[in-house]
């Protein structure tokens, strides 16, 4: 019989699944499931050859800037164009030489608060662990900060604990443990421990065209610097003020690329109501925020149930949302003008005609047959 010998680097190959070379009696699917195993044990404990992937999901006003935030984390060079509906991009950077590329998911919901329907396709029991919120508002229309800053956190809020809720049912113990992960941004001391309702996964708050808020009334910016931070802090955020300007931009994406690529994150903070705020999750507090910016009377006279809705109402007291029919978002994108192509649209019209001649034709027909009837 001819001799057959395993090839020098089989147990190269092998090493690293069981730690010793595979006996004679072993199979492929014993291999296999011990590497499962393996896998399965070191979930969430990171050795520092494995790929990692993390997913980041931005959310906020229409044309607020989301897209531009995007391209300039992953280095791109583009012109931004405009979000229609849920876009999809990824980022690839290693941490040091020879060390595998980690991966980022972006996701983008275009069209501000018209199309909540699609928060929960990003959101999956899959990623939910790796998942954090971009939560962009437009600094320059400050009427219109309050209601998507609600609504879309609202729906978000709701699918993410749904989700959490489902990982439960499978694995109790590591949604016990992602529920409690939240709070780790918050020294165990802080006082304002009792006081906040963190938002049950990362969630990064920012305040985009800084360059256009910046020329507004200083009494309008302390009113949006204090709301904004009362907010952020209540719900476990971090807070950032951005724009075009490259220093801003480049503090917004350190602190993106915490979420997407595990950078270490900065400490460092901005409080002054004269610069651009940028406040990391867990360092402000409700004492150095103040009260919400109104007189004592006119606070009991808003009958609040909450201090999140005490907020709200001084808030839209002095910027009232605007009238539905003034920022009332496109629900059909092929209605919507930044999206006109002449051609497209008048074969479009023409068909809405040949249509509507056919209904017309149909019930005609209908009409002829009843009566002959």
């Amino acid at each position: 019989p001819v001799e057959t010998k395993r090839p020098k680097n089989l147990e190269c190959c092998f090493r690293g699944i069981r730690g010793t070379m595979p006996g004679a009696s072993d199979i492929i699917w014993d291999i296999a499931k011990a590497e499962v195993e393996r896998k399965e044990n070191q979930e969430g404990d990171r050795d520092g050859l494995e790929c990692w992937e993390r997913s980041i999901f931005f959310i906020g006003n229409k044309n607020g800037g989301k897209t531009t935030i995007i391209l300039r984390c992953l280095d791109r060079d583009e012109i931004p164009k405009p979000t229609l509906a849920l876009e999809y991009t990824f980022g690839r950077r290693a941490k040091g030489h020879n060390t595998p590329k980690d991966i980022a998911h972006f996701w983008e919901l275009g069209g501000g608060t018209s199309l909540l329907d699609l928060i929960p396709i990003p959101i999956t029991t899959t990623n939910i662990r790796t998942l954090s919120i971009v939560l962009v508002l437009d600094l320059s229309i400050p009427n219109a900060l309050w209601p998507a800053m609600e609504s879309l956190l609202q729906v978000t809020r709701k699918h993410v604990e749904k989700i959490i809720t489902k990982l439960g049912q499978t694995k109790p113990k590591a949604a016990n443990e992602f529920k409690q992960k939240m709070w780790n941004n918050l020294p165990k001391d802080h006082p304002d421990r009792e006081l906040i309702d963190p938002f049950p996964i990362p969630l990064v708050i920012i305040g985009s065209k800084y360059d256009l808020f910046y020329e507004f009334d200083s009494e309008v910016k302390k009113i949006i610097y204090k709301t904004l931070r009362f907010v952020s802090h209540y719900y476990g955020a971090s807070l950032v003020f951005s724009s075009r300007s490259e220093a801003l931009l480049l503090k917004t994406r350190a602190l993106i690329n915490h979420l997407a690529f595990g950078f270490d994150r900065s400490k460092s903070m901005s409080v002054d109501q004269n610069k651009p705020l940028f406040i990391p999750a867990g360092l402000d507090s409700f004492s150095q925020i103040g009260p919400p910016p109104a007189s004592d009377s006119d606070i009991g006279k808003l009958h609040a149930q909450t201090p999140m809705d005490l907020w709200k109402k001084v808030f839209e007291k002095k910027f009232p949302p605007k009238n539905i029919g003034v920022f009332k978002e496109v629900k059909d994108p092929a209605q919507d003008p930044q999206y006109v192509e002449y051609e497209v649209d008048a074969m479009r019209a023409q068909k809405n005609q040949e249509l509507e001649q056919y209904k017309r034709n149909a019930a005609k027909t209908w009409k002829d047959m009843e009566f002959d009837s």
